[in-house]
């Protein structure tokens, strides 16, 4: 039994070390895509590839009544606000912030998640595994106070959105108990649709049919990638691993973006984000570390 539980666990790291990679990358395609079309339309455009790609399993897997089960309905509910209020908020301030900063911004959720889960609900951790979140930590707000210890407009939305993440974590763990990845990816991304559009319609100006064609290969990345393969990889993790676990090692994604940024942006890292990678590594050692067992 012990045995088959560490696998489990095993199999959610894993899980979390590709999503790691796929949605470092998320900060970068979505800077190309909002210079073209804008922040909402960038996001509207994203989840309808997205709920395309889920509605299409879902039938294809028979899945459709999950879609209705009274049972998940709440959680169900509850994940498509927290989820898109959280990606909304992160699509309006990567309008005036970078993309390393938006990795290591969002990641602060290990913190809020700390503090919900485990000093104030029950959710525990061993002491190695809370060393290696508090490491993580150390070295993310490393990475993201500049100099003259202010942040600007954009970090400050982003980090609104972090605090957001661990309750749309919670719900989709809930979730995942009444139903599988592939329907509460679509359930949540169909339902959004028309609150996205109505928030894009009335704020943004819409693009032309040659911004949206220019701004297809960066929302086909979003869609399949960020907003598809990668959640389904995350929600799998989420039902093996505690939340603050998945929060904790969400701390990879600020390394791989700059590593990213750097190549395809020419984002150049300060000494202290680079500085700031070795607790981030360490703390990640920590974290995935199997608890001992007498």
């Amino acid at each position: 039994m012990l045995n088959t539980q560490n696998t489990e666990e095993r199999k959610g790291e894993i899980y979390m070390l590709l999503v790691s990679v796929l949605e470092s990358l998320f900060p970068i395609f979505s800077l190309f895509s909002i210079a073209l079309i804008g922040a909402m339309y960038s996001y509207l455009f994203s989840i309808i590839i997205a709920a395309i790609i889920f509605m299409s399993l879902v039938i294809y897997k028979n899945r459709f009544h999950e879609l209705l089960n009274p049972k998940a309905r709440k959680d169900l509910l509850l994940t498509t606000f927290f989820i898109h209020t959280l990606f909304i908020l992160v699509f309006l301030g990567l309008q005036y912030t970078t993309a390393s900063n938006m990795a290591v911004i969002i990641f602060l959720q290990v913190l809020f998640a700390y503090l919900y889960f485990n000093v104030i609900g029950s959710e525990k951790l061993s002491r190695m595994h809370t060393l290696g979140a508090i490491i993580m930590g150390i070295g993310a707000i490393d990475i993201l106070l500049p100099e003259s210890m202010e942040l600007n407009k954009g970090d400050m939305i982003i980090l609104l959105a972090s605090a957001l993440a661990p309750f749309a974590n919670l719900y989709q763990k809930r979730a995942r108990n009444f139903a599988s990845a592939h329907s509460i990816l679509a359930f949540r991304n169909i339902v959004a649709i028309p609150f996205i559009f109505a928030i894009a319609y009335l704020n943004e100006v819409m693009p032309s049919v040659e911004k949206i064609i220019s701004a297809s290969p960066y929302l086909l990345a979003i869609g399949v990638l960020v907003l598809g393969v990668s959640k389904v990889l995350y929600i799998e993790a989420l039902h093996r691993i505690a939340i603050t676990k998945i929060s904790a090692l969400l701390a990879l994604i600020p390394l791989f973006t700059i590593i990213f940024a750097y190549f395809i942006l020419e984002e150049v890292p300060s000494f202290r984000q680079l500085l700031g990678i070795i607790p981030i590594i360490l703390g990640g050692y920590l974290i995935t570390k199997p608890k001992v067992t007498n």
